[in-house]
């Protein structure tokens, strides 16, 4: 039995107390103790771990106010610095393209999600539907400056050998390339008339393990992969992106016993539970609204049967993020452990909103997709179930905004974010409502490490000769988590958004949205932010000079990405 087995069956808690103590005992005996904490050596390149949810909502953890158990994420907000203005793409890859560029996601290949790509989009700059080569991934940056660099995980950038992790900077993979899967690995989904599921090991196809479960697995594999590189002590940059708790939901039974009847109360309670919680934690906006949004649905006029489906799926959804928080505890034992977790920058943060999919939406937004069964009431949470949890849960988890996933409402785009470094003047449990987005993390990783991006200002410096760079369009975050200044961004600065038609931008305080119908209006609209962090009221009639001036800065926007727009359909909230 090895060091990370041991810990791991202390941590569950499956031992009789006085076994797990000789277990215990026999580590410190054998010099597996873990290292005293130290201060990050200023001399020393830190390393870096980024942790990557999938579709998590932003009060689903225990840290952002939620009920659900997740003792490693909120100890990581007790030790570190939480945002709450950070912004990601309102879907999974797109983020994942801008997460590790450091760029907009219609310049890196992902303007549209591979599977979504139209006929009007097809074949234009932008819209490959997987990172291209006008871009460079941190970890090709990372691994060229000597770091050891290794992902384990959710890929769903390109399934082509010149698209895989290992063709992109990861000098150690294990990937699952496509969107998600069954999280117990049943050959089942992608289903195969969409090309079915496909993993890699540095490269090269690899079967699954009996007794695979998604996040266990994801996380004892990057574990496996830092040990093999252990004696070296090179610096990492380690990427973690969980498939969970993206649908299917499928948990361990043990652990969705543990919710049984935790939700029977309904959303409508739940979402008021989570909204006093925030309070008390300091992360809900003084002058947020908190009456229940029109898109959330009465669990009264649900009759009792309805209610009682709704409530499982939610326990099943709970029990797939406390199994995401276990297997995160697992990879920070074991850099503690090595004592390298003082060293180590980490980064928890969530791909986009909470997601609001049905099967039926799923069937109507992606081509071709064959009808895909719930399974019975009985197997739920296990191997052949096909569960979503609908707009009404994701409504809840992106609790106090508004809307969810695939939209660019404020919940479809702040993400719940966590930094942990002793060497930030901002931890030890601080909140920051600074405005930033996902592709800020690329340049403060790379200001740390002392690596600098070959594109600067346009120009077509590359490390490949013939290869012009797309420049980050990000900042890097340091001057604001050393204190050094309040804000990332500076207020003028303008950010657009824009993906299934759904736009959105942001300068200062002020954004300007069109959503489709029926979550939207299907027109422009106009927010302060600042004193409307939920979206409710509508200014556009009210302040006409600024409306117009930001629409055009929209427009400038589109044209700078090659926008090629084109309104697809999204879940609507009348769904559950």
């Amino acid at each position: 039995m090895n060091l990370r087995s041991i810990h791991g069956v202390i941590e569950q808690g499956v031992l009789p107390r006085g076994v797990a103590g000789l277990l215990l005992l026999f580590c410190l005996l054998q010099g597996f103790a873990p290292a005293a904490a130290a201060q990050p050596d200023p001399d020393r390149a830190p390393s870096f771990l980024i942790i990557l949810a999938d579709d998590l909502g932003f009060s689903d953890a225990g840290a952002f106010g939620g009920e659900i158990s997740t003792p490693h994420l909120d100890r990581l907000a007790r030790e570190g610095l939480r945002l709450t203005g950070l912004r990601t793409s309102p879907t999974c890859s797109p983020t994942r393209a801008m997460l590790l560029t450091g760029t907009d996601h219609h310049l890196a290949g992902l303007a549209n999600m591979a599977e979504l790509i139209t006929p009007e989009q097809r074949d234009q700059p932008g819209y490959e539907g997987h990172l291209n080569d006008r871009v460079v991934t941190i970890a090709e940056l990372l691994q060229q400056a000597g770091y050891f660099t290794v992902m384990s995980g959710k890929w769903h950038l390109g399934r082509a050998a010149s698209e895989n992790p290992a063709a992109r900077g990861f000098e150690r993979s294990f990937a699952l390339l496509e969107a998600g899967h069954n999280h117990f690995g049943r050959p089942n989904l992608p289903p195969p008339s969409l090309g079915g599921v496909h993993y890699t090991e540095d490269g090269q196809p690899v079967a699954l393990p009996e007794g695979f479960y998604s996040s266990d697995y994801f996380a004892e594999r990057l574990i496996d992969l830092l040990e093999d590189e252990a004696g070296r002590d090179r610096p990492f940059f380690a990427y973690l992106p969980f498939t969970a708790p993206h649908w299917p939901l499928q948990a361990p039974a043990e652990v969705i016993e543990r919710y049984r009847g935790k939700y029977d109360q309904g959303w409508e309670k739940v979402r008021q539970q989570r909204l006093a919680r925030q309070r008390e934690l300091g992360i809900l906006p003084e002058q947020a609204a908190v009456d229940a949004p029109t898109t959330l649905l009465s669990w009264e006029d649900l009759e009792p049967e309805e209610q009682r489906d709704q409530a499982r799926k939610m326990e099943i959804y709970a029990a797939m993020v406390e199994r995401m928080d276990w297997n995160i505890g697992r990879v920070l034992a074991y850099l503690e452990q090595r004592g390298r977790l003082d060293h180590t920058v980490v980064v928890f943060l969530s791909d986009n909103g909470a997601a609001p999919d049905t099967l039926t939406g799923l069937a109507d937004k992606v081509p071709d997709m064959p009808a895909i069964e719930e399974g019975s009431r009985e197997e739920w949470g296990g191997v052949d179930s096909m569960l979503t949890y609908g707009a009404q849960w994701a409504q809840v988890g992106t609790t106090p905004r508004r809307l969810y996933k695939s939209v660019i409402t404020e919940g479809g785009l702040v993400s719940p974010t966590i930094l942990r470094y002793p060497g930030f003047a901002r931890q030890q449990g601080e909140v920051g409502s600074a405005f930033a987005t996902v592709m800020d993390l690329a340049p403060t990783l790379l200001e740390m490490a002392g690596v600098e991006h070959p594109a600067r200002e346009g120009e077509p410096s590359s490390p490949k000769p013939a290869r012009q760079l797309e420049p980050m369009r990000g900042a890097s975050m340091l001057p604001y988590l050393q204190r050094h200044s309040e804000r990332i961004h500076p207020a003028s600065r303008a950010f657009g958004w824009e993906l299934f038609g759904q736009r959105a931008l942001h300068q200062g305080d002020w954004k300007i949205a069109w959503v489709s119908q029926p979550n939207g209006s299907g027109r422009w609209e106009l927010y302060h932010l600042g004193e409307d962090p939920g979206e409710r009221v509508d200014l556009a009639d009210r302040h006409l000079e600024r409306m117009a001036a930001m629409r055009q800065l929209w427009e400038q926007y589109a044209q700078e990405m090659g926008i090629v727009l084109v309104e697809q359909p999204i879940s609507p909230y009348t769904e559950y």
